[in-house]
């Protein structure tokens, strides 16, 4: 496989799960955090320093809409739950370093 058709295929596959993550408002990033270690968060700062690397000035806020496809308060306002006890003590002991 060439590194362009490569790429394409990551691209693909990233706006997917963008897409996806956008579908599953009901899956909170502390779900995926402690499932997986990783939230929508992580993924936007992920796509601002890929920005970054470029020469691209993005912003925290700008690469967070693209992630979640709205402006993230926006999104938390609408989506955004209380992390119950057990989702909290879950990412306390995925967390402990």
């Amino acid at each position: 496989m060439d590194d362009s058709t490569r790429t394409e295929l990551e691209a693909a596959a990233f706006r997917r799960l963008v897409a996806h993550l956008r579908e599953r408002t009901d899956v909170q990033n502390i779900d995926l955090m402690n499932l997986s270690g990783f939230c929508r968060n992580c993924l936007s700062n992920w796509y601002q320093d890929a920005a970054g690397e470029k020469g691209i000035e993005l912003s925290k806020d700008a690469s967070r809409e693209i992630v979640y496809g709205m402006p993230f308060a926006e999104w938390r306002e609408k989506y955004q739950t209380e992390a119950t006890a057990e989702q909290k003590a879950a990412f306390a002991a995925a967390n402990k370093h």
